[in-house]
């Protein structure tokens, strides 16, 4: 009864101060997301061996389209699930719904008896993968205090390096040694586990009403002055107290007329605290039209920018998926189990980059972080081109999978901060968008990988190149335009200062006035 208690029972919720904690909703979301590219990836290494042993000719466009029907289903279900969380302000039952739709997509393509089906169980996993890229880091960012966010972001997207690390050689070794139904049934159990956490996630608007505040532990109500009954009645939206413009929240103090002197009680900053947090913005949502959202995102660079990279990084990611093993097993002679044990070496880098990139994110902002990862990815894709040496072939891989991952913690965190200057999108509308352009990507990057390694005379080669172009561009509009304060701008006012460009400005102006004076007295003169 404990694990819906927060949707319907008047009495207090058991384990509610860590059910509803930062660190429970940050471990909650980061398994989510390792279950989710778990598998997503755990069938990369099996697919084109088990279509060939099905007799399927140009197996890597046929992979290809598996994976793009994944993303298929996370693009379309992506604006329906981001305009319903934030209009009726629920995080937790589309969480569980949408695991339970992985479920039973899981069994779909476990027992798929031809190609079709498989695609069906492919699109209505990339439907769950939407809640937990949306909902869930929407979750996250509703609980966790904005100075820390780029941190705990940065600690749950490790989840991703983690699926892809578990995922990718446990798929090949388990087809390997017990035939094609283990990779799935593996998901299956993790996606159980996975289910039972989610089960447990009690929301900050719901832990509000039982006077704890997740985002500020130490803000406890005064015992007996706010109930759990009357606080389920207060409609937060029309409380005429709160008003919020931009970035800034504008809280005058509820004066309490059963208290005429606040001062006189110990608990009294605690009570203001409180209600302060239960008038907060974050959790007032006042869903608009989807239209108004695309404008308003349509007319800021810094979520345009942080969206392209979301697109390209889907892109760039997917596109290697599923030529890499074909490439490796053309050149190097690889079977499933040796490209999953690639894959391994290639992913456990990234299980530092994605935490320290947020740690620093937190402190430098995202400009830095952000220009430094591309910067850095960009030689390691020429790298890769190379057929001579597997050991270098494998660290350029290793190399390039770490900055790349970098990369994930500073764009969400600038997505974050976007929403919160502007009134209306909330985060499920921001991260909606960011779960559409990387679907996006990750919907025609398999295609566009596929199709270029069977066709081109040197298919892998012409995929990295086609990579680094993608990574030079963003590497431009990072420095351009990332950031509240973007490094572009930090350039221009260091080379030209504002000062000096007016104290120009002003010399100018008085030695034209000089000089006309000068004239007219000339002329004056003469006449």
């Amino acid at each position: 009864m404990g694990l819906w208690m927060p949707f319907s029972s008047n009495r207090k919720p058991w384990g509610l101060r860590w059910r509803s904690s930062v660190w429970f909703i940050t471990t909650v979301v980061g398994f989510g997301i390792t279950t989710d590219l778990l598998v997503y990836s755990i069938v990369i290494p099996v697919l084109p061996f088990q279509l060939e042993r099905l007799s399927y000719r140009k197996v890597s466009s046929l992979t290809g389209w598996l994976l793009c029907a994944y993303s298929a289903g996370l693009v379309v279900s992506t604006i329906p699930i981001a305009m319903h969380s934030e209009r009726y302000s629920m995080r937790r039952i589309p969480l569980i719904l949408g695991l339970i739709a992985l479920i039973a997509s899981q069994v779909m393509f476990m027992e798929a008896p031809n190609y079709a089906v498989m695609a069906i169980a492919r699109v209505l996993q990339g439907i769950s993968s939407s809640m937990v890229w949306i909902v869930g880091l929407a979750l996250l960012c509703d609980t966790t205090p904005e100075k820390n966010v780029g941190k705990q972001l940065g600690i749950a997207m490790t989840g991703l390096s983690i699926g892809l690390l578990v995922g990718t050689p446990a798929g090949g070794a388990l087809y390997t040694r017990f035939g094609f139904r283990a990779p799935f049934i593996f998901g299956e159990i993790c996606a159980v586990v996975d289910l039972g956490l989610r089960l447990l996630i009690i929301e900050r608007d719901v832990a509000l009403k039982w006077g704890h505040d997740p985002s500020e532990p130490t803000a406890v109500i005064m015992k007996g002055a706010l109930d759990a009954s009357s606080t389920s009645d207060i409609q937060l939206s029309s409380i005429p107290t709160a008003q919020v413009h931009g970035s800034t929240t504008e809280i005058n103090e509820v004066e309490d007329p059963m208290v005429p002197d606040k001062s006189r009680l110990p608990n009294a900053r605690k009570l203001s605290i409180a209600r302060k947090s239960i008038m907060d913005p974050v959790l007032v949502r006042r869903p608009i039209p989807l239209l108004s959202v695309i404008i308003k995102l349509s007319q800021s660079p810094r979520a345009l920018v942080a969206l392209s990279m979301s697109f390209v990084y889907g892109l760039v990611q997917s596109m290697q998926e599923p030529s890499l093993p074909l490439h490796l097993q053309s050149i190097w002679a690889f079977n499933s189990d040796r490209v999953g044990l690639a894959y391994l070496a290639a992913v456990v880098p990234a299980l530092i980059s994605s935490p320290l990139a947020g740690f620093y994110v937190d402190r430098v902002g995202p400009n830095y972080i952000t220009f430094i990862c591309l910067l850095l990815t960009l030689p390691w894709w020429i790298v890769l081109t190379l057929r001579h040496s597997l050991p270098l072939f494998i660290f350029a891989l290793a190399a390039q999978c770490f900055f790349v991952s970098g990369v994930v913690a500073p764009v969400t965190t600038e997505l974050a901060s976007v929403s919160r200057k502007m009134p209306g999108v909330g985060y499920a509308h921001i991260y909606g968008a960011f779960n559409l352009a990387f679907g996006i990507g990750t919907a025609v990057g398999p295609v566009i990988g596929g199709q270029i390694y069977d066709h081109a005379r040197h298919g892998w080669t012409a995929l990295c190149c086609i990579t680094s172009a993608l990574i030079l561009v963003c590497v431009t509009l990072a420095f351009c335009y990332t950031g509240a304060d973007p490094l572009l701008a930090k350039v221009l006012r260091h080379y030209y200062p504002i000062d000096s460009i007016r104290k120009h400005s002003d010399e100018e102006s008085n030695s034209t006035d000089n000089t006309s004076r000068t004239h007219i007295v000339s002329r004056a003169e003469s006449a």
